[in-house]
């Protein structure tokens, strides 16, 4: 079965077979039609993608032959055949040619979502990190996007940060406060201005007996929203910080 991906590096496979186009243009046309499998993806659109602003003469030659060789590829497979349709403005995948690993991904986040709010945190906690498993890297690595192919990577990157604050949640009502700071410590790193891991990283360190460091990081996060964006601290993060100083207890804040 020929899979395909890119959640990390542009991959198509079949099997242990590497199945993946060559060249970086062909490659933008691929991961866009899968991106928008079932759309109709315009003439206009892969050219803004492929050339920004400053398509050359050549352009629609160029496009109709990329996705000559990108049917001939898929037409190989056992799922693909008669997948890449011509339209009359543009193409069309009219069906995804086999597992795609960006809607497994959001199918199995909408199903941790769910199991979260159904109040099954062990099983979402699972649910989830199976689905932040199948990511190999960041979303289309080694793609230098375009202007259209940067909003599904940004779209992408999004998700993949709501599938970790959502897993967060569930570990959290788990009572695994002290295994979740040194992953919130890289995650505050990693995203300096998220004050939702900033406030959890708190409130773990609350929870995990650590007092007087969950105040310091409060201070750090206030002293660089200050710095950074002339902003007091949001609620959240002002509601976890009165916890600690009062020691009482509160609900974890839902990443809803």
């Amino acid at each position: 079965m020929t899979t395909y991906h890119v959640l990390g590096p542009l991959a198509v496979r079949d099997g242990g077979t590497d199945h993946t186009p060559r060249g970086p243009k062909i490659g933008k046309v691929l991961a866009l039609l899968l991106l928008r499998a079932g759309e109709v993806v315009s003439v206009r659109t892969l050219a803004e993608e492929l050339w920004d602003e400053r398509p050359p003469r050549t352009a629609v030659t160029t496009i109709r032959t990329h996705v000559y060789h990108l049917r001939k590829a898929l037409d190989a497979t056992e799922d693909g055949a008669g997948a890449l349709r011509t339209e009359p403005t543009g193409y069309r995948l009219s069906h995804l040619p086999g597992p795609f690993d960006a809607h497994h991904f959001t199918r199995a986040t909408d199903r941790g979502h769910a199991l979260l709010r159904r109040d099954s945190p062990a099983e979402a906690a699972t649910v989830l990190r199976t689905a932040l498993g199948m990511w190999r890297g960041s979303a289309l690595a080694g793609i230098d996007p375009g202007p259209v192919l940067t909003r599904h990577v940004e779209h992408l990157e999004e998700l993949r940060v709501r599938a970790l604050e959502l897993r967060i949640e569930a570990d959290m009502a788990l009572g695994r406060h002290r295994q979740l700071v040194p992953e919130l410590r890289g995650l505050v790193a990693a995203h300096p201005l998220n004050e939702w891991f900033h406030a959890r990283l708190i409130d773990a360190l609350h929870r995990s007996g650590r007092r007087s460091d969950a105040l310091r990081a409060y201070g750090a996060v206030r002293g660089l929203l200050d710095r950074e964006l002339g902003l007091e601290p949001s609620a959240d993060l002002q509601r976890v910080q009165q916890e600690v100083l009062t020691s009482g207890r509160t609900p974890v804040v839902a990443a809803s």
